[in-house]
């Protein structure tokens, strides 16, 4: 077996360890500079993995242009869990925020196994110049999915619609390039994220349902003046 292949087969078993791991004690607080944004959508009414359409990145040239996109998809989706995390410790929901924190770290190995794939120390192209046809990445929760009463079954919920929409985006960029390197990566990319999908549906079956009364907060703050 080559070395390459090698590589990936020992990537994808490392992926698949770390989805089925128990959630284990978050590190300590991270420190995010959306933070506050984040613990203020937590107290929104409702929790709607919301299913945005489709969002292309610019065209890419080369697999080498395209894997860095990818890097900068994982990279994203890593620093919004994180920042869910944070939110949700600040309103003392501490199961979902471990959850969260582990969904950060699993995002970041995957952005990690792109750079050794490629034998980078960094991505070639900073994250922050990826351009996406909508305001953020494919696989980057939306803050307004949030509540402060949420629980690990919710949190799931929101993993399994970012892991569709990454597959999806990867299929579909599949369909539309025109270089070949790049459709070759992508398709190995939309067979990660398909799997990632059938991981976090069998996560789901093993998680809890909430109650139907599960928004109602038994112990609410108490205003004084």
């Amino acid at each position: 077996m080559s070395t390459k292949k090698s590589t990936k087969k020992s990537t994808k078993k490392s992926v698949k360890k770390s989805l089925k791991k128990s959630v284990k004690k978050s590190a300590k607080q991270s420190s995010r500079k959306n933070t506050a944004k984040a613990a203020a959508a937590a107290k929104r009414k409702a929790v709607k993995p919301v299913a945005r359409p489709k969002r292309a990145a610019a065209p890419v040239a080369s697999n080498a242009e395209f894997m860095a996109h990818a890097y900068a998809m994982e990279t994203e989706a890593a620093e919004r869990y994180a920042e869910f995390a944070d939110s949700m410790e600040m309103h003392n929901n501490l199961e979902v925020a471990e959850l969260f924190r582990k969904l950060s770290r699993i995002e970041q190995l995957h952005a990690d196994q792109i750079l050794e794939q490629m034998g980078w120390r960094q991505s070639p192209i900073s994250v922050a110049n990826v351009r996406w046809e909508g305001t953020e990445g494919p696989e980057t929760a939306d803050p307004t999915e949030l509540h402060y009463l949420m629980q690990p079954y919710h949190a799931l919920q929101i993993a399994l619609v970012n892991e569709k929409r990454a597959r999806d985006f990867f299929a579909h960029l599949a369909k539309v390039t025109r270089d070949a390197g790049v459709r070759k990566g992508a398709r190995e990319m939309e067979e990660d994220e398909a799997e990632h999908v059938r991981l976090i549906e069998a996560w789901l079956k093993r998680t809890p349902k909430p109650d139907a009364n599960w928004k109602t907060d038994q112990d609410p703050p108490v205003l004084s003046d």
